[in-house]
């Protein structure tokens, strides 16, 4: 069985960060470890919440506690999500090292979430710290143009801005809600890149009232998850389209606007509809 060290904020109410992530990877097999930088009683969409974060040094001392018993030469994989300051930022810097220190097959999964409240200082030092120190990036269509410091408006282009992040050090890119200026409207386009092959994938964009939270988090969990089980960048892709479509189909017919992970975790685990996906040729 694999492990992953989950360093994202969790909620006590409903489905954001690490409430978002552990259980899909659960479902899928995993062993999650979930370190929560942030305790909140509910997502921050919602207008009012309770709780706060913790501190670097204490996120630090987390994972060396986890060293002390001799138990993270098992860590597989790292998967870091929102980071509120560029201390915490750090801080998942030095825990990557000290795990691939012991261990040096595990890697990095990050999503480097950006305009979220944590101030443009935060942000910038994200985007230049931690493509170094990750192994995979999943950045939001945003992130990744501020990534490469310019706008990105087709899929080719987006191909070619994924190698350029790719040259800085990542395996593999997941750009999540690509915007992409030949795609119908109604689909929602993720796009897995990496230095030698592109794959583009879609699924139904659906009509909310308030667009659900938690749902990035939801495809780096799964993407990870099948990539520690040993599929191909393309099928890690598609499942991950096949299980966050099937979330949001059942989030949307049941009228919600929290994500329905507990309906929809057979699903999650053996997709019933495969969406697929196919691959970009860019010179």
């Amino acid at each position: 069985m694999k492990n992953v060290l989950s360093i994202q904020p969790h909620v006590v109410f409903g489905h954001a960060g690490n409430s978002a992530a552990v259980f899909p990877m659960q479902r899928l097999g995993v062993n999650v470890w979930s370190l929560n930088t942030m305790q909140f009683s509910n997502h921050m969409q919602y207008g009012h919440w309770a709780g706060s974060a913790i501190d670097a040094p204490q996120m630090t001392e987390l994972v060396e506690g986890i060293g002390t018993i001799g138990m993270l030469r098992r860590c597989d994989a790292v998967l870091s999500g929102y980071l509120g300051s560029t201390s915490q930022i750090q801080a998942v810097v030095e825990i990557v090292r000290a795990i691939k220190a012991t261990n040096p097959d595990a890697w990095h999964f990050a999503t480097p979430v950006i305009g979220a409240g944590a101030g443009a200082q935060v942000d910038d030092y994200l985007l230049a710290t931690i493509p170094e120190a990750a192994d995979g990036l999943a950045p939001a269509h945003d992130a990744l143009q501020k990534l490469v410091g310019r706008s990105i408006e087709t899929v080719d282009e987006a191909v070619l801005a994924c190698r350029e992040v790719i040259r800085r050090g990542p395996k593999v890119m997941l750009v999540k809600q690509l915007r992409d200026r030949n795609s119908p409207a109604d689909r929602i386009n993720l796009l897995a890149v990496t230095a030698s092959e592109a794959w583009m994938s879609q699924y139904p964009r659906y009509p909310f009232a308030r667009q659900p939270v938690g749902v990035a988090e939801l495809t780096g969990a799964v993407f990870v998850a099948r990539r520690l089980a040993g599929e191909s960048v393309r099928m890690a892709l598609e499942h991950t389209v096949a299980a966050v479509h099937a979330v949001l189909k059942a989030t949307y017919e049941a009228g919600r606007y929290e994500l329905e992970l507990i309906a929809a975790q057979d699903d999650i685990a053996r997709p019933r509809e495969w969406l697929g996906a196919w691959f970009v040729d860019v010179a």
